[in-house]
């Protein structure tokens, strides 16, 4: 039997996962709506099958499926895609304790990936606002 070994996770370990988190953000907050809703459930359907040949045989492909499903919906709303990238955390994780890392020279990229996933999350259940618009707003109450 082949067993998997749970590579170490350090403190320093988060840092570069919190700052993807908030590039993509950002990032995606260049985008205007309605667009920037439907580039980010594209976003989820090609995260779906990041982990294809990840360790898990059929049910990466269930889940490939079920990510989909989230995105399609995601098109019309920014809960599913919260939900969405929730679950991919979950499988980030389950990657990290029992399957194939998402970037194979990186052992710890996939609990990195969950941190990354749980940030954006949040924020998609916060539907997504442009953190352009935040500071704008911030300043525009400070003036007042």
């Amino acid at each position: 039997m082949n067993f998997h070994q749970v590579p170490a996770f350090h403190g320093l370990d988060v840092v570069a996962p919190i700052v993807i988190a908030g590039i993509y953000i950002v990032a995606s907050s260049l985008i205007r709506e309605p667009s920037r809703r439907s580039f980010n459930a594209i976003m989820l359907g090609g995260a779906g099958a990041a982990y294809l040949s990840g360790g898990f045989g059929v049910w990466e492909f269930t889940f490939t499926a079920l990510l989909t499903f989230c995105a399609f919906k995601g098109l019309q709303s920014y809960r599913f895609i919260a939900v969405g990238w929730l679950l991919h955390a979950g499988w980030d994780v389950m990657h990290h304790f029992y399957g194939n890392p998402i970037v194979p020279f990186a052992p710890t990229s996939s609990a990195g990936c969950a941190i990354t996933d749980t940030i954006i999350a949040m924020w998609f259940f916060a539907d997504a606002p442009s953190v352009f618009d935040l500071v704008r707003f911030s300043k525009a109450a400070e003036r007042a």
